[in-house]
């Protein structure tokens, strides 16, 4: 559980960011593109970048494992709007940030050799990493950035909206499912416990295209505070395509029916879906699994019975993929 404290001064200091952050998309993105998460959402875009980057990003898959820590100097808080400021700011990091941020990468995975370099603050090294990173952002990202940068005012737009029906407290607590307001804390559902006390320097709030399922923050709560959090997603936006691209093509006959029979139907029972497609109750379950992963459905037990209802982004899929 990450569990963020708010003090008197905070709640009118919070904001959302006003564009995709350019790193925190790229560290990410390189999160997405080593794993296999939200296959929907990210397999076309998954697929196409794999087959088009060279051989530098082996030095920035070193620097952000899927899973556990990635350094916090690779997301610099900076507001640029252009790539080089982003990158720029970031290879100034201090010495001592880098050392500390990279051995503490170091107690998770082994490291390259050149790791000790980047920890000294090796000059040839850091621009070494800098021309990585903008060979990746040239071939991963920006082809796509219009897209993202549209998803990301779309969600702008709706906070703003939350803001005039309740305040920022409506806010916080409608940010993300697995967010939970309880004044003065914002809880977030998180791999590890970690606590942050904001201090009065409130908390900026930024929305992402590639952040996958859940909010993200950094470890040291000594750097700015930052929540970073999902946005809801377009179907077609790695693509440019709508209807195109079925629902049935992109997720098969059987999970389609079953992700129409939930958008019919919403609060159907695990059961009861099963009787709707006609597939074993194991089939439904492992189908309504799959779906859920991908964030096309949320799935609420009680009583020990479970019951699935389409996100917003289940919904806009199946009426793409219908037209």
């Amino acid at each position: 559980m990450l569990r963020i404290h708010f003090d008197s001064d905070d709640l009118a200091r919070v904001r959302v960011a006003d564009a995709p952050d350019l790193l925190w998309e790229t560290l990410l993105s390189l999160h997405v593109l080593q794993g296999t998460m939200g296959e929907v959402v990210f397999g076309a875009w998954r697929s196409r970048v794999r087959g088009r980057l060279d051989q530098s990003v082996r030095m920035l898959m070193a620097l952000t494992p899927p899973r556990g820590y990635s350094p916090d100097f690779l997301t610099p808080c900076t507001g640029a709007t252009e790539l080089a400021a982003a990158v720029d700011a970031l290879l100034t990091t201090p010495k001592s940030a880098l050392c500390t941020d990279l051995t503490l990468l170091a107690c998770e995975q082994r490291l390259p050799p050149w790791a000790s370099s980047l920890a000294r603050g090796d000059v040839d090294t850091l621009k070494e990493l800098g021309a990585a990173l903008r060979r990746y952002h040239t071939v991963a990202l920006e082809p796509h950035w219009s897209a993202i940068s549209s998803q990301v005012r779309a969600d702008r737009l709706r906070r703003g909206e939350d803001v005039l029906r309740g305040g920022v407290e409506r806010l916080l607590a409608t940010l993300h499912p697995s967010v939970r307001w309880r004044s003065p804390v914002l809880e977030v559902a998180y791999p590890v416990e970690q606590e942050l006390h904001l201090g009065g320097r409130g908390l900026l709030l930024v929305p992402s295209m590639f952040c996958w399922q859940a909010p993200i923050t950094l470890l040291d709560p000594a750097r700015q505070p930052v929540l970073v959090y999902p946005v809801e997603r377009n179907p077609s936006w790695s693509t440019g395509v709508g209807g195109a691209r079925s629902t049935t093509a992109l997720l098969g006959r059987t999970r389609a029916a079953v992700l129409e029979a939930i958008c019919g139907r919403p609060e159907l029972t695990t059961t009861e879906l099963a009787k709707e497609v006609g597939i074993s109750l194991a089939g439904a379950s492992q189908h309504a699994t799959v779906l859920r992963n991908s964030g096309l459905i949320t799935t609420d037990r009680a009583g020990g019975t479970a019951r699935h209802r389409p996100t917003p982004f289940g919904m806009t899929l199946l009426t793409v993929g219908a037209t």
